[in-house]
């Protein structure tokens, strides 16, 4: 267990670091943005890799990384808490058609991207 508890906690320093990474390197690439594109893309990218690792784990006996993998660093890297912030956030602001746009491409993508990796990690392993 307690093993267990330092693979989660340091993958979820690495992937809140990651995540953090992504938000500053696109502020210092696009500067300030009103829609949120940092918080969207490190969801899709999520769970387009939690779509990815969760076939390639299983096929390659892989699953004692799930901790620090699966909840470590992806549980640290995706932002959905974030995500319902900033839609809420977008909401108050009166910006109804951003909010709605931002519920609907996080969802849809994340949920396409997840998906993808899935199919493409099954076709690795078939």
């Amino acid at each position: 267990m307690l093993s267990s508890l330092i693979h989660v906690a340091l993958g979820g320093a690495i992937g809140a670091s990651l995540r953090f990474l992504t938000g500053v390197g696109l502020f210092r690439a696009f500067g300030p943005q009103e829609f949120p594109v940092a918080i969207l893309l490190v969801n899709v990218i999520g769970s387009f890799v939690m779509g990815f690792f969760v076939v390639t784990a299983a096929h390659r006996g892989l699953a004692h990384l799930n901790p620090f993998v699966m909840t470590g660093i992806m549980g640290g890297f995706t932002t959905f808490s974030a995500f319902s912030l900033e839609a809420v956030t977008l909401y108050e602001r009166g910006a109804f058609g951003h909010a709605a746009l931002y519920v609907a491409l996080s969802v849809g993508l994340s949920i396409g991207a997840l998906m993808l990796g899935l199919y493409l990690a099954r076709g690795m392993w078939t």
